[in-house]
Formats: structure tokens, C-alpha cells, sequence
């Protein structure tokens, strides 16, 4: 991988990544996490398109309207070109943003990100749904970053 290049291996709209957001998604392939049991071991590899300014240009126009949120899934080997790709998608379309890191701990999570995951998937411990998980989702609400894991845990019931 080129230093600093990040690129799209996939991407989708989902409803369940970002909780109350319709999400773009996209996988960001070249993971230098490697964590035991991942689900998406072939983001592992260095695949897919170069995400640049025109390939988001393309992707939230072609949503435009349908989403609410674009959610970065990795792209933990160039955290500072996930950061600038976000603070691009907040300045020219004013959507939210959110990151998927598999790092515990993350710098300059104050930048242009309205949510941020942190947290290697740990088989034993699942993921966000597992009330076990290590993971955890944070919502920023003014200068703080709020935990919004349990989000995540409610049972839902059929009436």
C-alpha cells in the first residue's frame, strides 16, 4: 500500500453500524490490526479503489439525500488521511461522519468525526452487541464523546 493511501475494498448502506443513522459504509481494505476471528479478514489485504476527494464525490452524490452518515470502517494504518477525508465529507456536504477502529485508544478523535469506534474484535468478548464487548461506540454531544455502547444491548420486544 502506498504510504498514506487509504483504499475502498466495498461499501454499502447500512442501518445498524451508526444507531438513528442511514449509513454509506465503507471498508477500507490494507487493516494492520489482524485481530483473531475477524469477520472481514480479506480488508487484511491491500485491495480495492484509492479513496480521494472524487471517489467521495461520487459515492455521497450518488446517496445524496438517502444518507445521514459516512462511516470510514478501518483505515487504521493512515489515521491522519482518515481524519483529513472526514473533515472534507463535513465541509462540502454536511453529513456526519464516523470512524470504525480497531485501536483502543485513538488520536485526535476531536477532529471531524460525529461518531468513532474504537476497540480490536476479541472473539471471547464480541462485538459491539455482546454486553462482554471491549468495544465501544462513542457519539460526540457538544465537546464531550459520549459511550452509546449499550445502545446496542436493548432487547427489543414484539407487541
Amino acid at each position: 500500500m502506498d504510504n498514506g493511501q487509504l483504499k475502498v475494498a466495498s461499501f454499502d448502506i447500512v442501518f445498524q453500524e451508526i444507531p438513528g443513522e442511514v449509513t454509506l459504509a465503507l471498508s477500507l481494505s490494507g487493516c494492520p490490526c489482524h485481530c483473531p476471528g475477524c469477520h472481514s479478514p480479506h480488508l487484511w489485504e491491500d485491495t480495492g479503489e484509492i479513496l480521494n476527494e472524487e471517489l467521495l464525490d461520487d459515492l455521497i452524490n450518488r446517496y445524496k439525500g438517502l444518507i445521514t452518515c459516512v462511516a470510514l470502517m478501518g483505515g487504521d494504518q493512515a489515521p491522519e488521511e482518515v481524519e483529513r477525508l472526514a473533515g472534507y465529507i463535513k465541509t462540502q456536504f454536511s453529513i456526519k461522519t464516523a470512524w470504525y477502529s480497531g485501536r483502543m485508544k485513538m488520536p485526535g478523535i476531536d477532529g471531524p468525526f460525529d461518531y468513532v469506534k474504537t476497540g480490536a474484535y476479541i472473539e471471547a468478548l464480541g462485538g459491539l452487541k455482546s454486553e462482554k464487548t471491549n468495544q465501544r461506540l462513542y457519539k460526540k454531544n457538544g465537546a464531550v464523546w459520549e459511550d452509546i455502547t449499550s445502545v446496542f444491548w436493548k432487547k427489543s420486544v414484539m407487541l
